[in-house]
């Protein structure tokens, strides 16, 4: 089983947008799109990611402009667990939280969860590469998928 920048690339759960303009909550329809063209999940499941965020605040939102849009587990819509990918040359304002800090994000890592073990591998994964700061700037520079596949190569995350 390869990394989850690899299934990402494989499955072609990516895409990349320019983001001028675009709302947060469009950012997170589109960071979907990739997850709805092979059917792991509706075309109406980022509502709930939406409405989530509406609820509770930019907690999808973390350090180093990574936004992590998912919703729980077995959600209406999740047909099959995976990670999608969305990298936004600008960038997503997501408004405060609670402190009074911006939330904004470039990469948006979009979750599914229809199986907790893949899902939590999946998220284990994440966690490597969310604390992996040249990963993060090698991803938000990548155009294309081979450039994905590139920033893994030369910044690989610790295996556990």
């Amino acid at each position: 089983m390869g990394s989850v920048l690899e299934k990402i690339v494989e499955q072609k759960h990516y895409s990349f947008i320019d983001g001028e303009g675009v709302t947060w909550q469009e950012a997170v329809r589109l960071s979907a799109l990739p997850l709805v063209a092979d059917g792991t999940v509706s075309e109406e499941y980022y509502k709930q990611i939406v409405a989530c965020i509406e609820k509770y605040g930019p907690y999808v939102v973390f350090d180093h402009n990574v936004a992590m849009p998912h919703t729980t587990e077995n959600a209406e819509g999740a047909f099959r667990t995976g990670v999608g990918l969305m990298i936004c040359d600008k960038m997503i304002d997501f408004g405060e939280d609670e402190d009074g800090e911006k939330k904004e994000a470039n990469l948006f890592f979009t979750l599914s969860a229809a199986n907790a073990d893949e899902h939590m591998d999946n998220i284990a994964q994440l966690s490597n590469i969310f604390m992996n700061d040249d990963l993060l700037d090698a991803l938000a520079a990548a155009r294309t998928p081979e450039e994905i596949l590139k920033a893994a190569a030369d910044f690989p995350c610790d295996e556990e």
